[in-house]
Formats: C-alpha cells, structure tokens, sequence
C-alpha cells in the first residue's frame, strides 16, 4: 500500500494538487456557479472520507482539505494548462510508486470530482456538464491516461 511517506514533501503536493486542479479547470471553463462548485470539490473529498479504506492512498489524500496550487494565471487558459500539467505529473509519480490499482483509484476520484464540480451549477448538483465543462472534462481525462514509461 502507498501513501504519503512514500513521496517526497513536493511530490505529494503535486499529487493533492492533481484533483483541486480538475475543479477548478472545470469551474473555471464558463462563467458563474463558483461558490457551489468550490462548495463541490469540498463535498467530493468528504464523501470519499466515508469510503474509508478502499485506497489507503485515497484515505490519506481525502484526509485534510482540498490542496489547491495558486498559479499566478492571467487567464483561463493559463489556469487551465497549469492545471492539466500537474494532474500530468501527478499520474507519473504515481505510475512510478503506486499500484495500478492506486492509480486508477486516483484516476476515478479525479474524474469524479470534475463531473460533480460540472454539476454544481444546478440547485440539486445534477445539471449535465455544459459543453465547455464537457470538453474541459475530456482534456482531463486525456492527462490522466497512462504515461508511457521511459
């Protein structure tokens, strides 16, 4: 089992970076709905709480608040890029000391966080994801794709 110990202080930044920087590439991919959207990546972290030891790597993750890098982006875009880098890095760290299924674990969480932060516009947290929080949903998940090792 990984966890914590097993990075580097600066490495595990990059991993609790990984899912705060998904909310807020989709929060940030059209306008309005902040609040509720930070209020959601809050709320994914606190359900994943409750799903205590399923993924040791998880559990420590979803430990503490949410962990967010403050890029001094001039723009969306720039937000954007930032953030698709460090979720990048994020994965290749844990490619290299994690389990497969870690990884994957973290991939879901990932993932997961950005369809509830495109939710979260919506009263009940179930509005489809816009078009742009759609395809700001699909660069994510294209930056969580395994990385080819070498």
């Amino acid at each position: 089992m990984t966890g914590k110990a097993d990075f580097t202080p600066e490495e595990w930044d990059v991993i609790a970076e990984g899912p705060t920087s998904a909310g807020m590439i989709v929060s940030t991919a059209e306008r309005g709905g902040t609040f509720r959207e930070a209020f959601a990546i809050g709320k994914a972290y606190t359900e994943a709480r409750r799903e205590h030891g399923a993924s040791a790597l998880l559990d420590e993750l979803v430990s503490g608040k949410p962990e967010m890098d403050k890029p001094r982006a001039h723009s969306p875009e720039e937000l954007k890029a930032h953030g698709l880098q460090r979720i990048r890095e994020a994965v290749g760290l844990l490619e290299q000391k994690a389990t497969p299924q870690e990884v994957e674990d973290y991939r879901q969480f990932v993932i997961s966080l950005a369809n509830r932060v495109a939710g979260a516009k919506s009263e009940e947290g179930d509005q489809p994801a816009s078009g742009a929080e759609a395809a700001a949903i699909a660069e994510i998940t294209e930056a969580l794709e395994p990385h080819p090792s070498g």
